[in-house]
């Protein structure tokens, strides 16, 4: 069929052809290590599109194809990429086409040249864009050169340059007696990990197996299995499909993944997550704790300047404790500081605010994330600031409003509290002030950034800005 589509609908020559029908013995064999459709496309006469003149379904899963579509063009402007690397000899990586049978999907694709250099088709695999498919290693297999590529389907017998020697799976090919024609660079080392002495090839399936699992069963049923084991100190991801090459079997290929970092990485995050979470709840009920036993003890004391300072102080206190609260939910060292901010103006509007007056509170700007240390620091200037506005900018005034901006920048972020209050002379603003001396010592000493004050009759503006991380 390849033969006569090409004389019938290109101008290739005859040995282009055979070199295309040497890459078509080895589709079936591509569709299953890619678990993909793969096809080959020729250019016609018409440059806006081409002739697919061979296809693969994979055994290894599920072909999106319900008929053949050899024999079918693939038009310019449903797949852009295949028309693309014929035209200008270069691979085309994870783009949108459409089918022959209106079905959207993924193209990978790389180009077939003869031994002068010329393209004489085009290589795709496609994977069902519904299916939101990350690009993996399987996506990865056609973006080798073309070199390489050429080579693999040339012969598998090939162990210098076939494609399986390029990735990091181990595979190991069995033919349909069950013996081992073929192990990559990864499968002998790994086999080596787990106390093989002996060489791969020529060892039977039963004997490299992974798991109890019949190679007849593979063989009759045509199917495809994904287990994980663990062998020893190692988790293992293993594949066996059965392959086919013109409607009959050949043989089998061992698909084996080493997830040993990835799993220990996991349990590794979940055991931090979970002692984070701990800590900052822990801390969180303590400061919580700290704030009740300072308000019993405040109202134990008939002084008002007292008492203000125990105020202040529970403020600071549960400033701080929002952080941890935040932080004990997510499990997780780094905060989103809009959602602190958001959290310390609820808490001041329902303790802080004065009942006689009519004052709004807004968050406003960008969201961006940052570590517990510096949201701890930010919420106490948060909260300082504030205090201040609602004591002092609205003396006389029955209503006001209080802004706060937030502005995430490439190197420095900045957070803006601004009022329309009554303002004040900065240079008469008491030097021996606790919470003016707390927030300019937080911002320079903590925070590293610089602190700015600009105020009139018609209000302040206090911006501060810090180094992200």
């Amino acid at each position: 069929m390849l033969k006569k589509l090409c004389e019938t609908y290109t101008n290739l020559l005859a040995s282009d052809v055979q070199n295309l029908q040497k890459i078509e013995e080895f589709l079936p064999t591509i569709a299953d290590l890619v678990r993909a459709d793969v096809f080959i496309d020729c250019l016609t006469e018409d440059a806006n599109k081409a002739i697919v003149v061979a296809e693969a379904k994979p055994n290894t899963c599920e072909s999106m194809y319900k008929y053949t579509v050899v024999g079918k063009y693939a038009f310019r402007e449903n797949e852009p990429a295949a028309l693309r690397t014929l035209e200008v000899g270069m691979p085309t990586r994870d783009l949108k086409a459409v089918t022959q049978e209106n079905k959207t999907v993924r193209q990978n694709t790389i180009p077939i040249k003869n031994e002068k250099g010329d393209v004489i088709g085009v290589l795709i695999m496609e994977q069902d864009i519904t299916n939101h498919v990350k690009r993996n290693r399987q996506m990865e297999l056609l973006s080798l050169t073309t070199e390489q590529l050429s080579e693999t389907l040339h012969s598998l017998k090939d162990n210098e340059h076939i494609i399986t020697h390029h990735i990091n799976e181990a595979i190991i090919i069995f033919d349909k007696q069950g013996v081992a024609t073929y192990a990559n660079p990864g499968a002998v080392e790994l086999f080596q990990k787990l106390g093989y002495k002996d060489g791969i090839i020529g060892m039977h399936f039963n004997n490299l197996a992974l798991n109890r699992i019949s190679f007849e069963k593979i063989i009759t049923d045509l199917s495809s299995e994904v287990i994980e084991v663990a062998v020893g100190n190692l988790s293992l991801r293993v594949k066996y499909a059965a392959m086919k090459q013109m409607d009959a079997v050949v043989g089998v290929s061992m698909l084996i993944d080493d997830m040993t970092e990835a799993r220990e990485k996991e349990k590794e995050l979940i055991l931090k997550s979970v002692a984070i979470k701990e800590i900052h709840h822990r801390v969180k009920n303590n400061l919580q704790t700290i704030a009740s036993l300072l308000r019993l003890q405040s109202r134990r004391i008939d002084n008002d300047l007292v008492n203000k300072s125990f105020d202040e102080s529970i403020s600071r206190i549960l400033s701080i404790a929002v952080t941890h609260e935040l932080l004990a939910q997510k499990g997780v060292d780094d905060v989103d500081i809009k959602t602190i901010i958001s959290k310390i103006k609820d808490n001041t509007m329902y303790y802080g605010l004065p009942p006689d007056k009519d004052i709004r509170i807004l968050v406003e700007g960008d969201r961006f994330i940052v570590n517990s240390d510096k949201a701890t620091s930010i919420a106490l200037v948060i909260n300082e600031l504030l205090q201040n506005c609602l004591k002092h900018a609205f003396e006389g005034k029955n209503q006001g409003l209080i802004e706060i901006c937030l502005q995430k920048g490439t190197l420095y972020s900045s957070i803006s509290v601004i009022d329309n209050g009554i303002g004040f002379n900065i240079e008469l603003v008491e030097a021996e002030s606790l919470g003016w001396n707390i927030v300019r010592r937080i911002v320079e000493e903590k925070l590293s950034g610089h602190f700015n004050v600009e105020s009139n009759q018609y209000g302040t503006k206090i911006m501060f800005d810090f180094q992200n991380e």
